[in-house]
């Protein structure tokens, strides 16, 4: 196995992902929607998101019996423009795509749709969804709520998951308005990265159970599971660098997963039930599609995007700085970069591969890194 990192090319990355999901139980059709999530966030640099995640959450989660590899996929309330979906510990990101596509043919037909799911799991890259409702010409959001790391302003406990809360919007530009990100400062797999790449964190991201920052990244993530350490929220620790803001939004994405479908929430994501067992998730995530041509032509509408993003990217720049992103960007420059060359692994994710090539006995692979 190769001291180094070397790269992967996506087709080789994303073939290898769906034979280990089947390998593990997960149907073919399914299996191949699992590793297309994981490898779109590969492809926008997202690297907390995609082939990292594959073992640790996925297969991990299976073996260990908290997730199950064949999805029931439960419609247990409807309306014209609504749904609420029980997906019964199955697969996220099968759940996931279904029910924005629900969601999405609900706005093709009534101009807004809005799908909220309960007894989910990971569904990886949130902006995969929204994604799917750009190229049908519709603005797309989606939220879920996530195993408690975020201790509210003021706080100490991990009592709220990262809870993204995303966007996508399409534009007359080459990427869409594509934002992202979650409600803490960080999240766990940035960490995760920090972690396999041995480094410490920045101070901020982390608070301890004295109030102080942290930065021992490999005890963080031991003691997040244990609730003796916490994310902070947007904005940081207290007041002063509006953290009660990030607090609020991870406290709407809470509720918006939650509380429509009448499903899990705060310590009742934790994964481990009275006894100290491991248990499933049991998470919650909504997705909503809006049919752009209900308000305007959508021509109109990526022309307006696109200037308002034109003319934020061509502002004044501050000192030293020689470029304005607008969301999205970074991850298309990611994508520009690597479409040749593939997915970075570093050693740590080699040995997850090797070990799970030699599990799953498959042999068809032979990877850079073995040589």
């Amino acid at each position: 196995m190769s001291q180094e990192s070397c790269w992967i090319d996506f087709e080789t990355m994303a073939a290898f992902m769906r034979d280990v999901f089947i390998g593990v139980g997960v149907p073919e059709e399914d299996a191949a929607i699992c590793a297309d999530v994981l490898i779109a966030a590969d492809k926008r640099g997202i690297d907390s998101h995609g082939i990292g995640r594959l073992k640790p959450i996925y297969i991990d989660r299976i073996n260990l019996g908290i997730q199950n590899p064949v999805t029931e996929f439960e419609i247990v309330r409807e309306g014209p423009t609504t749904a609420v979906v029980d997906g019964h510990d199955g697969m996220g990101q099968v759940i996931a795509k279904r029910a924005m596509q629900m969601a999405i043919d609900k706005a093709k037909k009534f101009g807004m749709g809005m799908v909220a799911v309960r007894n989910s799991t990971h569904y990886g890259i949130a902006g995969y969804y929204p994604l799917m409702a750009i190229e049908n010409d519709m603005i797309g959001i989606t939220g879920t709520n996530a195993r408690p790391s975020i201790a509210p302003t003021f706080g100490v406990e991990n009592m709220l998951g990262t809870n993204p809360l995303t966007f996508g919007m399409p534009s007359d530009e080459n990427f869409p308005f594509f934002l992202d990100c979650a409600t803490s400062i960080s999240q766990r797999g940035k960490i995760e990265v920090y972690d396999r790449a041995g480094k410490d964190l920045p101070p901020g991201w982390v608070i301890g159970e004295n109030g102080k920052t942290r930065t021992d990244t490999h005890q963080i993530l031991q003691d997040l599971v244990k609730g003796t350490a916490a994310l902070t929220p947007l904005g940081g620790i207290g007041e002063d660098g509006g953290g009660y803001k990030g607090y609020g939004y991870a406290a709407v994405v809470e509720i918006l997963s939650a509380a429509l479908q009448q499903g899990a929430f705060l310590k009742g994501l934790l994964g481990f039930d009275e006894d100290g067992n491991r248990c499933p998730y049991r998470l919650g995530h909504f997705f909503i599609a809006i049919d752009i041509n209900a308000f305007c032509d959508p021509a109109d509408f990526k022309k307006t995007t696109g200037e308002i993003l034109r003319a934020m990217r061509s502002s004044r720049k501050a000192p030293g700085c020689d470029r304005i992103y607008t969301a999205g960007e970074k991850e298309h420059d990611a994508w520009l970069f690597r479409k040749d060359k593939g997915v970075p692994v570093n050693p740590a994710l080699q040995k997850h591969m090797t070990e799970l090539k030699a599990e799953l006995k498959l042999d068809q692979y032979h990877f850079p890194f073995e040589d």
